[in-house]
């Protein structure tokens, strides 16, 4: 009997050492929509955070989705009292500094000229230099400000909209959710804007392709203009490839500029930015839509920016202007 209880004692034992073993960590990888686009995480862990990752993202869908009437920014638009939370706040802030650094360039309140024109400027027809001129009074970036926790407008009927900013700050705010998990190794992309930490699983740093620009209706995403190493960076890309119209031999691509109302004619097809944090590179990527280059390379200086843009020529080739260290994050 006495070899039976010390048999069950330590069966016990060894079932309980079991149970408290910590389970291995491995690379989970989580997909799912948000925002109208597609979400990525991969990330080294015990087990699946997939329920706070979503739980996180509703979190700041209810706070910057224009497109939510009960979200706080649709509140802020339409003039109603609202207490404005930390993600809302935070978007705000850097589009402001943003917008000074670029001399008016990023600009949240242009949604009116957007609509103006329409999505594929269906509307161009329409537009007229006097209706520019009027909407033009309803947005300015200096015609807004934060004050005593509430947004204060010189017109209410300015509406703000942080679509050029918004989807590279919830790529930061997931690898910040990741993080208070202890997770080192992770790469956040939604909508194409990118956080990368750490390695991937194959114990490299995290390679991320920037797609060739084809043509107004080719866009082919197996063929890759380059390949670039994140390792504890972020990188968002903005384009006019897929969203513009000729118009007396023209080219009017789809970046509205805020500073004179109408599309962006320069022959920038594509602006990729690395940056530190993903809601810069997001933000960035869109003003380098805008800028000629030499603004470009002195923002990029003096914000430390790294970046790659993809220009067309008169004979549909490409021109590519970089950074000086763009080519240290290329893959060989």
């Amino acid at each position: 009997m006495r070899y039976i209880y010390l048999f069950l004692a330590s069966l016990f034992l060894l079932t309980a050492c079991k149970g408290n073993q910590k389970k291995e960590n491995t690379y989970i990888e989580e997909h799912g929509e948000i925002f109208h686009t597609t979400y990525s995480v991969k990330y080294e862990y015990s087990h699946s955070l997939k329920l706070e990752i979503e739980a996180e993202l509703k979190r700041f869908d209810d706070s910057l989705n224009p497109f939510k009437s009960t979200s706080i920014i649709s509140k802020v638009n339409n003039n109603e009292d609202v207490v404005l939370d930390t993600l809302f706040t935070n978007v705000f802030n850097r589009a402001e500094e943003v917008s000074q650094i670029s001399d008016g360039l990023f600009d949240i309140t242009i949604s009116p000229l957007i609509n103006a024109w329409g999505f594929g400027f269906k509307n161009m027809n329409n537009v007229t230099p006097r209706m520019i001129d009027s909407l033009k009074q309803k947005t300015g970036y200096r015609k807004i400000s934060l004050q005593g926790g509430k947004i204060e407008k010189t017109d209410e009927s300015i509406q703000i909209n942080t679509s050029a900013i918004a989807k590279g700050y919830s790529s930061d705010v997931i690898a910040k959710l990741l993080e208070s998990y202890g997770i080192q190794n992770y790469m956040v992309e939604i909508g194409g804007e990118v956080v990368a930490k750490g390695v991937s699983p194959k114990g490299k740093c995290w390679q991320i392709g920037i797609s060739t620009p084809l043509g107004k209706d080719i866009y082919d995403y197996d063929k890759l203009q380059t390949i670039v190493r994140l390792c504890n960076k972020s990188m968002a890309t903005s384009g006019n490839y897929r969203n513009y119209y000729i118009k007396d031999g023209r080219k009017y691509a789809h970046t509205i500029n805020p500073k004179t109302g109408y599309p962006s004619e320069n022959n920038t097809l594509s602006a990729t930015v690395i940056a530190n944090d993903c809601m810069s590179a997001d933000a960035f990527a869109t003003v380098f839509m805008l800028a000629d280059t030499l603004l470009i390379r002195d923002i990029a200086e003096k914000e430390n920016l790294s970046y790659l843009l993809i220009m067309g020529a008169k004979d549909s080739s490409h021109i590519i202007v970089k950074s000086k260290d763009f080519d240290d994050y290329i893959v060989k």
